[in-house]
């Protein structure tokens, strides 16, 4: 995980306009905020909703998920963080200790969430797909149920975290889900040079169930959750993004 210093555009942003329409239930015995499409949906497939570091307390985060209902989809977001995310007035306090947050936070406490969730939604809810959608600090998470075969689609926006190329290399040989990954032109957490490293090893038809990259100019890490809709390109990459992920799942979930 990225340090304030490492990558600002992970623990900064801008708020975006709107009332959450989905509610905090329990799965697995994790608080997830849930959205259900108004309409008719398919009751066996969700997406599950893995956030950036500002989890389930971030009206951005949620009203995604709700945008994901809007187009059709049961949409699940775990509390990965488990009541601890980071908060804006935390990241702000000249005195707040990242490094300290940051060592609350490994996969030792987000693989028993998303572990029980998935499990949860299988046994309990009758879930047999799982498209997946990890922001930022999300994108471990989803390249870990991918990599067990667990979920059927991936897609990131701006992934941190992940190693490369090895956790690529990985993708290609054991995960049979689709992948679709929301890259920008600056982001310390995924480079231009990842990003290239990323298509070498799964573009040209080198990972058969489909690998896609979508690049957003002009935009920056975080876009696609916090970025600054008075910013033209910035707006056209959330908005773009968001559009890119819904056709994805529409293709492939």
């Amino acid at each position: 995980m990225p340090t304030p210093e490492d990558c600002k555009d992970c623990v900064i942003g801008n708020r975006h306009e709107g009332e959450p329409q989905g509610k905090i239930e329990k799965i697995g015995g994790y608080d997830c905020y849930v959205a259900t499409p108004s309409g008719d949906y398919s009751k066996d497939k969700v997406v599950l909703f893995l956030t950036d570091v500002f989890g389930l307390k971030f009206n951005n985060n949620l009203l995604l998920a709700d945008d994901f209902a809007r187009n059709g989809y049961k949409t699940i977001a775990p509390d990965i963080l488990v009541g601890d995310p980071l908060t804006d007035t935390a990241h702000q306090d000249p005195k707040f200790d990242f490094d300290a947050w940051r060592a609350k936070h490994g996969e030792d406490t987000w693989i028993p969430v998303v572990d029980a969730v998935v499990q949860s939604l299988k046994s309990e809810f009758g879930i047999t797909r799982i498209g997946t959608t990890g922001y930022c600090f999300g994108a471990p998470p989803a390249f870990r149920l991918a990599f067990q075969n667990e979920s059927h689609v991936t897609v990131l926006a701006h992934p941190s975290r992940l190693k490369v190329p090895e956790d690529f290399e990985k993708y290609r040989e054991v995960s049979k889900a689709p992948l679709l990954i929301n890259a920008c032109e600056v982001d310390k957490q995924f480079p231009l040079e990842s990003q290239a490293i990323a298509d070498e090893i799964l573009g040209g038809g080198k990972f058969a169930p489909g690998y896609q990259k979508a690049y957003w100019d002009g935009c920056v890490h975080s876009f696609a959750v916090r970025g600054d809709m008075n910013i033209p390109k910035v707006k056209a990459g959330k908005e773009g993004a968001f559009e890119a992920s819904v056709r994805f799942f529409n293709k492939y979930l």
